[in-house]
């Protein structure tokens, strides 16, 4: 029988305006499909101009401007309902969704559709099992008293995956899917019994336990930094009274 990590995945990434979710937008993205492990993989781009600005910051590291957007990018609402129909198709296939960092990935994908669709990533969603693989929580847990830090480029240097062209959506989709097969390699004896559904399932208590740990760390130290510890998805906030 194929392990997971060896069989059929997906992967979502994001390039956005900034890191907040409730407020920020998505200026390009990709969905990469790989059948097997080592298999060539079926990327899915899309770029957007968001109809806002996109500051300086945020050019900085994926190099979008406003003026490439503008003259390149779709509208926002057909392509990010686009987006998400392609995450549902894949569930429907029964391929898990590997994201980095999924609450952010995720959230901003489903307050971009509450925006621009009146809808909700749940409500695409609702009728297809949701199967995420993160590899920010799965790292984080299956070697938890590693020092340093885990975005997806120390990751890759762990986990000896290339990364040429970092914060180009579909290079890093690429980079997670293969760091997520790395880690269930170097892992394989304590997750070959878990599905991959099973390994959704206790990633949510994971994270919300990394979410406890770095809180009370952020407490000790006298930051008022808050963290959410809903995975994959945040809910929405509640509206003003």
């Amino acid at each position: 029988m194929t392990r997971w990590y060896e069989g059929p995945l997906a992967a979502f990434d994001t390039e956005t305006t900034g890191v907040d979710v409730e407020e920020d937008r998505i200026v390009s993205a990709a969905l990469v499909v790989q059948d097997t492990a080592g298999g060539r993989p079926r990327v899915t781009r899309w770029l957007i101009d968001p109809g806002v600005p996109v500051p300086p910051g945020a050019t900085e590291v994926h190099g979008l401007t406003d003026d490439f957007l503008h003259r390149n990018g779709r509208w926002p609402a057909p392509a990010i309902e686009e987006m998400a129909r392609a995450l549902a198709e894949q569930c429907a296939a029964g391929r898990p969704l590997v994201v980095m960092n999924a609450p952010f990935d995720l959230t901003l994908l489903d307050r971009e559709l509450r925006r621009h669709r009146a809808s909700s990533l749940a409500r695409c969603l609702e009728t297809v099992p949701l199967c995420v693989l993160d590899p920010r929580v799965l790292d984080k847990h299956l070697d938890r008293y590693r020092k340093g830090r885990r975005t997806l480029t120390d990751l890759c240097a762990h986990y000896e995956v290339e990364l040429d062209g970092a914060h180009d959506a579909a290079v890093d989709a690429v980079a997670a899917l293969e760091v997520v097969r790395a880690i269930g390699r170097r892992f394989a004896a304590r997750m070959e019994r878990l599905s991959a559904a099973e390994l959704h399932t206790l990633q949510a208590v994971w994270h919300a336990a990394q979410a406890r740990g770095l809180q009370a760390w952020f407490s000790r130290n006298g930051t008022e930094e808050s963290v959410d510890p809903a995975w994959p998805l945040r809910p929405e906030l509640p509206a003003a009274a």
